[in-house]
């Protein structure tokens, strides 16, 4: 263990400051953090929500869910072009760049609002739903403008004011970023959501074997890893796991795959990924910037909620999206052996939809109360901490040494 930590420490993570460094990962990592507010909001709307279930209240948390978290890919579309002006020091072109990459977003997921019958402001695409789709955008969006940067239809010595000069000088950009969209998306017809999702679609036939569940787990968390929210493989995925437990529950299949067994009773304790180890690491580490965001995320993993920690420190840092793909490869594989293979725990046969309910009493509430159920439970917990413990020993050297470096700056 000590030589893995040395290793992560003295040669993997100097490698990944490397990409760290880049502009363009700098920029989408700043523009989830910045957008973090709104996440640790949502979540705390996410959780008073629960409430709503069991008493009758005059309005609902989901609504200001919705102007928060319900936002987040609105935000994302126009903090990505708008930070990567700055990175560039493009800074006269922020403004236009960000709200070229709002409108790009919104042209993308119209042909999706309107077929879905949600006009307004209530459709999944702006929350975390559209999280990919305002990358693309925002990065696009950031790319046009970049090469336009420097570009002006007027000569440095023009009488013309500069404000007058930076509208018209922006248009052409802007141009090219909304005609793109519009003849993609409104004149070729392409579908940027059925693309994703025709992506994903062999998963459908692998998904009930120990490669398929590894391999569809991988993708989930790779996925959320880079702030995309999976929310994107919800068409494709829910349809197969709604059908494997319905035939678990008229005793014509036992499959092990199902949304009972990956969100309530084995598998992602603390929510995707199985962060609430890692949520414990980061509360007891000698960062003060990673303990005080392990004490924030604590209430929220309680209930699966992990937007906080993922978007706090996992969303493309090297460090730590590394394990947690490794959670979606190996975690699986030990749930199929200890239910497929050796039958030491039970498989769900009861369709349970409250992710939010805390293990283990979501497990014991799956498996009609299985004590080896709360057994294998423990042991995923300890697996997964094994995973993520050498990687957050690096990912804490590396901010405390980032600590130690601001405080020699300060004096």
């Amino acid at each position: 263990m000590n030589g893995l930590i040395n290793w992560l420490e003295n040669s993997f993570s100097p490698k990944m400051n490397k990409i760290n460094n880049n502009v363009w990962i700098v920029t989408l990592k700043d523009s989830i953090m910045q957008a973090l507010p709104l996440i640790f909001l949502g979540s705390v709307f996410c959780m008073l929500a629960i409430v709503e279930e069991y008493i009758a209240l005059p309005f609902t948390f989901w609504t200001p869910f919705g102007w928060t978290m319900g936002m987040i890919s609105l935000v994302i579309a126009f903090l990505i072009p708008f930070n990567l002006m700055e990175k560039k020091r493009l800074r006269k072109q922020r403004i236009n760049a960000a709200m070229a990459g709002v409108i790009l977003f919104l042209i993308i997921i119209s042909p999706q609002v309107i077929a879905d019958g949600m006009p307004g402001f209530g459709h999944s695409a702006l929350g975390a739903g559209g999280m990919f789709i305002a990358i693309v955008a925002g990065v696009f969006a950031g790319f046009v403008m970049s090469l336009f940067g420097k570009f002006s239809f007027f000569k440095e010595d023009s009488v013309i004011p500069d404000f007058v000069r930076s509208w018209f000088d922006a248009m052409l950009p802007i141009a090219i970023v909304v005609v793109t969209g519009w003849v993609l998306v409104d004149i070729a017809g392409v579908d940027v959501y059925n693309i994703v999702l025709s992506i994903f679609m062999p998963l459908q036939n692998v998904i009930e074997t120990p490669w398929g569940f590894s391999l569809m787990m991988i993708v989930v968390c790779f996925l959320y890893s880079l702030g995309i929210s999976t929310w994107v493989l919800t068409p494709v995925l829910n349809p197969v796991l709604l059908a494997a437990i319905q035939a678990n529950i008229d005793g014509t299949a036992l499959n092990l795959v199902t949304d009972p067994t990956i969100y309530s009773a084995y598998l992602w304790i603390g929510g995707i990924g199985c962060t609430m180890p890692l949520v414990f690491m980061l509360m007891r580490s000698k960062s003060k910037k990673l303990k005080a965001l392990g004490t924030a995320s604590l209430a929220p993993t309680i209930f699966n909620i992990n937007e906080p920690v993922v978007f706090g420190c996992i969303a493309w840092n090297p460090l730590l999206m590394i394990p947690m793909w490794l959670q979606g490869a190996i975690l699986p594989l030990v749930v199929w052996m200890f239910t497929k293979i050796i039958e030491f725990a039970p498989i769900p046969t009861i369709s349970f939809q409250m992710w939010y309910c805390p293990f283990p009493i979501s497990t014991w509430l799956t498996t009609g109360g299985s004590l080896t159920a709360i057994a294998l439970m423990l042991l995923v917990f300890v697996v997964a901490s094994a995973i993520w413990y050498p990687f957050f020993k690096a990912y804490e050297k590396q901010e405390l040494d980032n600590e130690a470096a601001a405080k020699v700056e300060a004096k």
